[in-house]
């Protein structure tokens, strides 16, 4: 079996995949940047990226349409470009469960509720961190990366 590298167009595309939900999954973060405010700093060169995805209207709408149209539906890209798309997708749907289990329990401003929703935010901002740096350059060095349970859902839909 001979071994082909992936192309370096396809590792770019596959890595900008995952700035869908990093981008979406930062604002589970923000009890963190309160606490410790030096972690903003970490985060601050892609302030100008981030402000111009939050500055179009319904964007994050559209990028996930986007990629799941016009990336994981078409044929034409690659395999490898089609399942990181996907493992993108996948994670920025669960990421959408926490905040509807806020909205259904409603812990309020205090007591224990408030705390466990702290450090629900500030798992799944972790998780997410993680997860983005391990796929980005997962996909930078042309690997595939295999996230938990993500991957097996988006292997399925492909």
């Amino acid at each position: 079996m001979s071994y082909t590298p992936t192309p370096a167009v396809d590792r770019l595309v596959s890595a900008a995949a995952y700035l869908l939900p990093f981008f979406n999954g930062l604002q589970y973060g923000r009890h963190l940047f309160m606490q410790y405010p030096i972690l903003g700093s970490v985060f601050e060169p892609i302030l100008p990226l981030l402000s111009l995805y939050r500055s179009v209207p319904y964007g994050s709408f559209v990028a996930f349409f986007a990629l799941y149209l016009a990336v994981v539906r078409n044929p034409s890209f690659d395999r490898y470009v089609r399942f990181n798309a996907m493992q993108a997708v996948v994670l920025d749907v669960l990421l959408a469960l926490p905040m509807l289990v806020q909205r259904i329990f409603n812990p309020g401003r205090a007591g224990l509720g408030y705390r466990l929703m702290v450090m629900g935010h500030n798992a799944v901002f972790v998780f997410v961190v993680f997860c983005f740096v391990y796929s980005f350059v997962s996909c930078i060095l042309g690997r595939t990366p295999y996230l938990p349970f993500v991957a097996d859902a988006a292997g399925r839909q492909l």
